[in-house]
């Protein structure tokens, strides 16, 4: 929803309470947009961050394998004698 900033000047509680529903509104200034009014997502406790950390590092460590490596990586490129085959 579009609205002009001298609208919503009149209009700002309701405006408010529609964005903290989840609807995106945008104040225009000279038909342009200005400003996007969104909902304050509640800041997560120290708690909660180091859970997800760590909930991402275990997630990253399972994922990782040991592959060949790269110092030979290339070596199907050439041939016994060391020349590109």
């Amino acid at each position: 929803m579009q609205v002009s900033v001298s609208d919503a000047k009149g209009q700002l509680t309701e405006l408010v309470r529609r964005a903290e529903a989840g609807e995106e509104i945008v104040l225009t200034r000279h038909g342009h947009a200005a400003v996007r009014l969104v909902p304050v997502r509640p800041m997560q406790d120290r708690q909660s961050r180091r859970a997800l950390l760590d909930a991402v590092r275990a997630s990253a460590a399972a994922k990782a394998v040991a592959g060949p490596s790269a110092s030979r990586s290339q070596d199907f490129l050439y041939g016994d004698d060391g020349l590109p085959g």
